[in-house]
Parts: C-alpha cells; sequence; structure tokens
C-alpha cells in the first residue's frame, strides 16, 4: 500500500506552498499610514523643490507642487498597490519586487511632500538632497561591497564596522605624516587589509566562530583607535591628524548633465574608485572563473573541492581583498568627508552596510541600491533639522535605522544567504 499523498486534481497548483503575508501587511500598514498623514493631514501650502544648482551650465526650473493634491495621489496608489500585494498573496502568488518598489517610492514622495510642506520654510533644494545621500552612501557601498566578497565565498563578515574604521584611521594618519592623500589612501587599504587578515586567520585557520570573530574585532579597533586618537593624535593634532584632502574631479560634459551629473562625475577619487569596485566586483562574481570558483564555494565547498578549487585558499584570498576594499572605504571619512579622525568616526556605519547587503541579497547591484537609500535616509534627517520641520528630531534620527529594521526583517521579501555562509569548511 502506498503512504505517497496526493492533491486533489482541483488544487490549483499555483496555490500549493506556504503563503507569506508578511509583505503585504506591512504595505497595507504602511499605506494606511500614508492616508492618514499624507492625504487626510496634508499641510495646505505648496511646496518648492529646487531641481539644480543657479550655479551650474544648464538650470532647471523649480517644480513646484501642492501637497494636498501630491499625498492624496501618492495616498491612493499606496492603497491600490497594497491591495493588490494581498490579492497576489491570497492567490498563493508571489508580491513581484518591482511593487515594493513602486510602493516605496510613492511612499518617499509623499513622505518628504509632506515633511517639507509642514515646515517652516516649504522650499529643499532637492540637488542638495540627492548629493549629500550620494555623498553618505559611498562607504556604505564599499561596506556592503566587502560583505559581498566574503560571504559569497562562505565567510561571515561582521567587522565591516572595524575595517572602515581602521581604515579611516590609517588614512588620517599616514596622509598626515606624508602630507599626500594618495599615502594615506593606500595606508587605508593596508588597514582594511590588517583586520581582514586577523579575521581570516582565526575563522577560516583556527575555526573560531565567525560572528564571535567579528564582533572582538570591531570592539577591538574601537579600543585601539580611541586609545592612540586620546594619547596621540590628540596631542599634536598638525603632526598626526591634519590629512590633505582628496579634491574632487570635475569630468567635462558628463558632469554638466542636469541633476544626476555634478552628483555623479563630480567626485573625488575614492568616489571613482567606487564605481570600479562596484563593476569589478559585480562581473568578477557573475561572468568570470573566480567568481564562478568564489560562489561554489560558498555554496557547495565539498563539491568545489571535489573539482580541484582550494576552498580555504579561496575564502582566505577574498576575505583579504574584502578588507582592502572595506579600508578604501573608511578613507572616505578622513580624506573626503572631514579632514581629520574622531573617536568612531564611522558610527554604525559597517552595520548599516551589512544591513544593505542582507537587502541587497548578496547581489553587488542590490547593496548598491539599498546603500543609496539608507544615505538618503541619513542625510534626509539633515535636511529636514535645517528646515525647520515640525516632526521631532528624535524621529528624524530614528529613519535611517528603521528603514535598517525594515531591511532585515526582509519587507521585500525573504533573503537566502549562501548555504556555506558561516560554516567553516574542514577538508576531509
Amino acid at each position: 500500500m502506498s503512504t505517497a499523498t496526493t492533491l486533489p486534481a482541483s488544487t490549483p497548483a499555483a496555490t500549493v506552498g506556504v503563503r507569506s503575508w508578511k509583505t503585504p501587511i506591512i504595505l497595507m500598514v504602511l499605506s494606511l499610514l500614508g492616508l492618514a498623514v499624507f492625504a487626510l493631514g496634508a499641510p495646505s501650502n505648496d511646496v518648492t523643490f529646487r531641481l539644480s544648482d543657479p550655479g551650474e551650465a544648464i538650470v532647471l526650473p523649480e517644480l513646484v507642487v501642492s501637497a494636498p493634491v501630491v499625498g492624496w495621489f501618492t495616498a491612493v496608489l499606496m492603497v491600490a498597490s497594497a491591495a493588490w500585494a494581498l490579492m497576489l498573496t491570497r492567490s498563493g502568488r508571489r508580491v513581484p519586487v518591482w511593487v515594493v518598489a513602486v510602493f516605496g517610492l510613492l511612499f518617499v514622495i509623499g513622505f518628504l511632500t509632506w515633511v517639507v510642506g509642514s515646515a517652516n520654510t516649504p522650499n529643499v533644494a532637492l540637488y542638495g538632497l540627492l548629493s549629500g545621500s550620494f555623498a553618505l552612501a559611498i562607504p556604505l557601498i564599499f561596506g556592503s561591497l566587502s560583505g559581498v566578497l566574503c560571504e559569497r565565498s562562505g565567510v561571515v563578515n561582521i567587522a565591516i564596522e572595524g575595517q572602515l574604521l581602521f581604515g579611516a584611521f590609517a588614512a588620517a594618519v599616514a596622509g598626515s605624516l606624508s602630507g599626500n592623500a594618495f599615502v594615506g589612501l593606500f595606508a587605508a587599504a593596508v588597514a582594511g587589509a590588517m583586520v581582514s587578515l586577523v579575521l581570516a586567520v582565526f575563522s577560516i585557520k583556527y575555526i573560531v566562530n565567525q560572528v564571535i570573530v567579528g564582533v572582538v574585532l570591531n570592539v577591538l579597533v574601537s579600543g585601539l583607535t580611541g586609545f592612540l586618537f586620546s594619547t596621540l593624535l590628540s596631542s599634536d593634532a598638525a603632526k598626526w591628524n591634519s590629512p590633505p584632502s582628496l579634491p574632487p574631479i570635475r569630468i567635462p560634459l558628463l558632469a554638466d548633465i542636469p541633476i544626476l551629473g555634478p552628483i555623479l562625475f563630480n567626485q573625488s577619487i575614492v568616489g571613482y574608485l567606487m564605481y570600479i569596485a562596484l563593476a569589478a566586483v559585480y562581473i568578477g562574481l557573475f561572468h568570470s572563473k573566480w567568481g564562478l570558483r568564489t560562489r561554489a564555494v560558498g555554496e557547495h565547498p565539498k563539491a568545489a573541492d571535489t573539482l580541484g578549487v582550494n576552498v580555504n585558499r579561496t575564502r582566505f584570498m577574498n576575505v583579504l581583498l574584502a578588507g582592502v576594499v572595506a579600508g578604501v572605504g573608511g578613507a572616505f571619512f578622513t580624506l573626503v568627508s572631514v579632514s581629520a579622525f574622531n573617536r568612531d568616526m564611522t558610527g554604525g556605519q559597517g552595520y548599516i552596510a551589512l544591513a544593505a547587503l542582507i537587502l541587497g541579497r548578496w547581489n553587488p547591484l542590490g547593496a548598491l541600491l539599498a546603500a543609496l537609500l539608507f544615505g538618503f535616509a541619513t542625510n534626509l534627517q539633515y535636511v529636514l533639522s535645517l528646515l525647520g520641520t515640525a516632526v521631532p528630531n528624535q524621529f528624524l534620527a530614528m529613519l535611517p535605522y528603521i528603514v535598517t529594521i525594515f531591511a532585515v526583517a526582509g519587507v521585500v521579501g525573504k533573503s537566502r544567504a549562501p548555504a556555506a555562509s558561516g560554516v567553516p569548511y574542514i577538508k576531509g
């Protein structure tokens, strides 16, 4: 007698499986919030968005919109999107990622219009908001790329915060002593690799829990740089903590493109290195033999070993490369953003980069978009504080971390890490 269980012929194939109501429920809650705040609670005045800097070659006209009209428009579309997501889930179908992306864009437009319209000065420079968001996202992008390199190899990199911080410290000291910002940039890459070397030795060679090693490294780097800052850098800042800045490099013609041109093509060398690193990691991972081996040791290390791939050596080299990438990202803090090192100046950016990695589903391009989202949320709190909005400053300070929580919770669907991520490989 067979013990196999068969489904009734009338059962639709699309409804088989476990439904996840998490995404539609979150969308519905946010849409109702948007209806109450953006539409019913919309300010009565107009909102002005300045699209370009008056000093640019091409000046775009200001965009003036009615806060109630935009509020109702975005709220109705958000409710419709959430209702559609509920219907799709009820029928056993997955909610497409683009639906969540469009919903998120509508929420941002509605929120931005509402909060700027509620400010004392309902006028905001949109180009400045985007430019600042992109600048804040640069170290996050480097950090998330570092995480991609490690976790695609099967190593959990909790030490991104330490790599960024030590890179910032080394860039400040080396740049100050040499008087050359490029020496500081090279020192930052070496410093990030040094942190990764410790992570690789303990987690790969000595099979120590990778999460514990990463947390310990973050605490160690924080304590070490804090001690050296108070005892060495503060005592003689002119010698030890006055690095030169990396100047912006403007690319002709491309930098004249309205809105995006000045943001993307008037960057320091660190910004252009970010473009190179992003393209190199993406192409390398998905279109090269090295990438195939990297993904193999992160998913099925035993099978990769059977085919002749040295699993632990591949992991070791990728972790070191990840440290170089994160170290260069750390140099942004002291060679571009602020020409000096301060205690714990990364401010938890490494952990947000880790969240961007998860939200981006361990894909370099996804991590880029997630990092830009976090950069936007961070910069928004600064801009809104300057506008004099009625929203409490404490709530504005929570914005990037609220976005992080939603990302880690998997609002865009379940994220699956590489199968062997965090699992040490013992040959034999």
